[in-house]
């Protein structure tokens, strides 16, 4: 007796998840869910039977994905049948709804990658399967199935400013410096594996948001290395801040050494060959590592080659060579590391760039700094209030 249950316990230590299972950042899941089944009508008298329940996504900030995943596990999410038509009860009860709480930036697909629909804003809403209509006289009174798929939730992050760099170039130490996030940082390439948000908060009560995330390598247009998992959440920001080393970066001792010029450049193709529409997003671009010697040097020189940019690109390897070129807003030196005065001017350089993002796509927004110091002049005219 004690063998086996000594048996049973390995076999369940053996089952259990490891840690960094459990910790993996979930972005995409697929999900059998199913409608549920009309009532039966009563012919008798004309007894109409419950429509069956529906199965929907609604959006709730601060859901997770993980959360579904681990409740729902290899299970059919079914709603309610609707109640059958009875005697004393000529009208049946439609169907209990089953509800997913979804975090907003969710596209849903159904068969064949045809899109059901989008989550974008706290309680929307999108059905994925429809319960069957009750038994009436249009079906001899016999109630029909709901409907039965599979579907995916893909979840793209929704953030102001997105971190695009190679790995290694200091967006995590960027981000830990001009937010309150707190990612995990080394000196050694793929530190960040699941993306970061964090919060610039500024004295006029603004708030952005930015997503450091995982670094791209050569090749993550075709799906090599995070591939399609980091590009597609760049998709959803406004904002794109490029982050490259001074010093260039080589992914291993069997990879070329890109100087940073080319590592630009080759971030530059990777967004082109995914997705041509990203180059005409807003972007600023940051060179880190300004505190280490020479650096001064070949950040200059990188400006000076990005102002001309069609001599600059006869001497690039035609395979690093992009077609349609970025139009950063703005260059500049940064120290991730130092926090010294590059990062506020770094922090005022976004809102700015995004306040003319907001102008250009709705003209009738108010600046809220304006807001701010309006509202603050007239309770300072009013005095303290008594209440």
């Amino acid at each position: 007796m004690v063998f086996i249950l000594r048996t049973l316990f390995a076999n369940k230590e053996i089952r259990r998840p490891r840690k960094y299972l459990l910790t993996k950042f979930i972005d995409s899941v697929r999900l059998h869910v199913k409608g549920g089944t009309g009532g039966t009508g009563l012919p008798k008298y004309g007894g109409l039977g419950g429509q069956g329940g529906c199965v929907y996504c609604v959006g709730k900030e601060g859901a997770d994905l993980k959360n579904i995943m681990t409740k729902y596990r290899a299970r059919t999410i079914a709603a309610g049948h609707g109640e059958d038509s009875r005697k004393n009860k000529i009208v049946g009860s439609p169907g209990e709804d089953a509800k997913l709480e979804v975090p907003l930036g969710i596209t849903i697909y159904g068969e064949q990658g045809k899109v059901l629909g989008s989550i974008n804003e706290e309680g929307d809403t999108v059905i994925i399967a429809r319960g069957g209509p009750g038994g009436d006289t249009k079906n001899s009174f016999l109630g029909h199935f709901g409907q039965t798929h599979h579907v995916r939730l893909d979840l793209k992050l929704i953030a102001d400013v997105g971190l695009v760099g190679f790995p290694n170039a200091g967006k995590s130490s960027l981000l830990k410096a001009i937010s309150r996030a707190k990612p995990r940082i080394a000196n050694y390439p793929f530190t960040t594996i699941k993306p970061n948000i964090g919060i610039i908060k500024y004295d006029d009560l603004r708030r952005i948001s930015l997503a450091d995330l995982p670094g791209l390598i050569e090749g993550a247009h075709v799906n090599i290395g995070l591939g399609h998992k980091f590009l597609k959440h760049v998709e959803r920001t406004k904002l794109l801040l490029f982050v490259a080393d001074v010093q260039g970066f080589a992914l291993s001792p069997r990879h070329n050494m890109r100087s940073c010029l080319e590592t630009i450049l080759l971030l530059n193709k990777e967004l082109e060959l995914y997705n041509e529409e990203l180059l005409e997003k807003p972007a600023i671009l940051a060179i880190n590592k300004m505190d280490l010697p020479g650096a001064e040097n070949t950040f200059n020189e990188v400006k000076e080659a990005l102002r001309n940019m069609d001599s600059t690109l006869q001497s690039i390897p035609e395979e690093i060579r992009p077609n349609k070129i970025i139009q950063f807003e703005d260059v500049l030196g940064i120290s991730a590391l130092k926090h010294n005065e590059s990062i506020k001017i770094l922090r005022d350089r976004i809102r700015k760039r995004l306040d003319e993002y907001a102008e250009a796509n709705n003209p009738d927004i108010v600046d809220a700094s304006d807001l701010f110091r309006k509202n603050k002049a007239i309770m300072g005219e009013r005095g303290p209030q008594v209440t």
